[in-house]
């Protein structure tokens, strides 16, 4: 078959979305019936829609067909951090509160005040400078267990641990178990890697341990990653019986278990950690973005030995050492009580948004955590996500679809994330939000 001819096809659709004769949200042709009309053979038909997907004219929904996409909506929605002017901003979570400044401004102070600057301005050890490890190999034990300050190294947030453990233990081929919905992050770090992140079933962001055990039957698993704790989008806590069930699993199959820590301060009685329970198999990635300032990119990565080396070699590779400041900054405020009082303050803040949310959205459906800065909204039958995220954005609301955090099928929801948001702006968007759902009448075709 010609090269050109499915491009040439795909031209020719792209040119008719272009001049409006296929709106947005228009319904194409299923494949086959798309092929006879253009009397072209089946697989040069699909070929053009593979096409059209790439160039992010069209999108697939499963057992719904293929729809053109709201060019409006911006691509990485959800991924891309992009400019919100004159938009209410509910796509990225960015907890804050008035008095963070003032947090900032005593603590740089007492850095200031100190007599170590020098060295903050000289290279660090790449796994952290080791007085500062151990206070947050201390702070982290009340929550995981007891933890060696020499299992533990300093990152650039726990983006960048993710990140490290993708580059420092997997390639290209690898394949990774995650919840069908999860974090839109790990899903980015995967893609540069090369690494296939494969889908285990659950309910409602509680993996179940059979599917997991099928999957590395069938997919060949080499690690699993989870957010027991506050799962991100979904809100869950992973119950203990199930946690051990995991665990058996992975020991069963020799599996790597990565830990996501990301919004557990957000529970404020969580079963033991998967660390605490496997510690010879569990990676365990924490930060403080999400409890002090998105910011301070201060993470930390806890392993068992046998991964350390590599991993430090990643952190060689990309940042060499993370910038001594921050970390600095961040270890005193858990050691004066801080960050603390900071974790307390998110998580009265969110359960006072989570109680607005469910006030103004009162008979739509919510999946949250009754602490978290965010919420899942999946959408009622016969509405899909685009059109309704294009159609806030002209109403002055942006939010994110559900499609960055799903592997596999995109869900017909949307996510949103208010934490930092300011009340009377949050109250005017969900406000919004219920209007263009109740009464809005764009439907599946």
């Amino acid at each position: 078959m010609p090269r050109t001819q499915f491009i040439d096809l795909a031209d020719r659709v792209a040119a008719q979305i272009a001049d409006g004769t296929l709106p947005p949200g228009a319904k194409l042709p299923p494949h086959r019936a798309f092929a006879e009309r253009h009397g072209v053979a089946l697989a040069t038909a699909t070929r053009a829609y593979r096409e059209l997907e790439r160039r992010n004219l069209i999108v697939g929904e499963r057992g719904r067909g293929m729809f053109v996409r709201d060019a409006s909506v911006p691509a990485g929605v959800g991924v891309e951090q992009a400019a919100s002017d004159g938009l209410i901003d509910l796509v990225f979570n960015m907890p804050g509160s008035a008095a963070d400044a003032d947090m900032l401004r005593a603590g740089l102070k007492r850095l200031a005040a100190g007599g170590d600057l020098d060295a903050m301005l000289r290279y660090q050890p790449h796994d952290g400078r080791p007085h500062e490890r151990k206070v947050l190999a201390d702070w982290a034990s009340a929550r995981l267990g007891p933890v060696a300050p020499e299992t533990l190294l300093v990152t650039s947030g726990a983006q960048h641990a993710l990140s490290l453990i993708m580059l420092g233990l997997f390639g290209p081929g690898d394949a990774v178990g995650t919840d069908p919905l999860t974090y839109a992050g790990i899903k980015s770090v995967a893609a540069l890697r090369g690494t296939s992140l494969v889908p285990v079933e659950g309910d409602a962001g509680v993996m179940d341990p059979d599917a997991l055990d099928h999957a590395c039957r069938s997919h060949g698993l080499r690690a699993v990653y989870l957010m027991p704790t506050v799962q991100n989008p979904l809100g869950a806590v992973m119950n203990e019986a199930t946690r051990r069930r995991i665990v058996e699993v992975t020991r069963r199959r020799d599996l790597l278990i990565i830990e996501d820590s990301a919004y557990a301060f957000l529970e404020t009685d969580p079963p033991p950690s998967l660390r605490e329970l496997a510690p010879e198999r569990t990676i365990h990635v924490g930060g403080v973005s999400k409890s002090l300032g998105t910011g301070l990119r201060v993470g930390f990565l806890i392993a068992p030995e046998t991964q350390l080396g590599r991993l430090t070699g990643a952190i060689r590779a990309t940042t060499w050492n993370t910038p001594a400041l921050i970390t600095a900054l961040v270890t005193a405020w858990i050691e004066d009580g801080t960050l603390g009082a900071s974790e307390d303050t998110r998580r009265r803040d969110g359960a006072e948004r989570q109680r607005l949310c469910r006030e103004t959205l009162a008979d739509l459906a919510l999946v949250a955590h009754r602490n978290a800065g965010f919420a899942w909204m999946p959408l009622p039958t016969g509405r899909r996500a685009d059109p309704l995220v294009a159609r806030l954005r002209e109403c002055g609301v942006a939010v994110s679809p559900g499609a960055p955090y799903a592997v596999g099928d995109p869900p017909q929801a949307i996510r949103l994330a208010f934490g930092g948001v300011p009340l009377s702006d949050l109250t005017a968007a969900l406000t919004t939000i219920r209007r263009e759902l109740t009464h809005a009448q764009e439907t599946l075709p």
